[in-house]
């Protein structure tokens, strides 16, 4: 069967990404579709790559679209960029980081 928003692990977190991209007020809606089929690889169980998704998952769901999204989203996507170094981490990536720029 076809899924509608995506299944995997890599190709969810890419669709997630998609919506952090985009204004608070336009962020949200739609955005927790993208876990109904998100799959964690065997790989990443008990790690803190497990722990960080529990967390963004949790912070996707409680998310009312339309209330305080600007101050959630900053949150949200530390959070996310968290998860992406410790998935880089996990595949032997020591000096994994977000980086910095102005």
């Amino acid at each position: 069967m076809a899924s509608k928003f995506g299944r995997g692990f890599v190709t969810n977190l890419m669709l997630i990404e998609r919506h952090l991209c985009l204004p608070p007020e336009q962020a949200f809606y739609g955005l927790a579709d993208h876990l109904d089929e998100l799959v964690l690889p065997d790989m990443f169980l008990k790690t803190e790559v497990e722990e960080l998704l529990t967390l963004l998952r949790k912070r996707i769901l409680w998310h009312q679209a339309g209330t305080v999204d600007r101050e959630e989203l900053p949150e949200i996507k530390r959070l996310f960029a968290r998860l992406c170094v410790a998935v880089d981490q996990a595949l032997g990536i020591q000096d994994a980081a977000v980086g910095s720029f102005d």
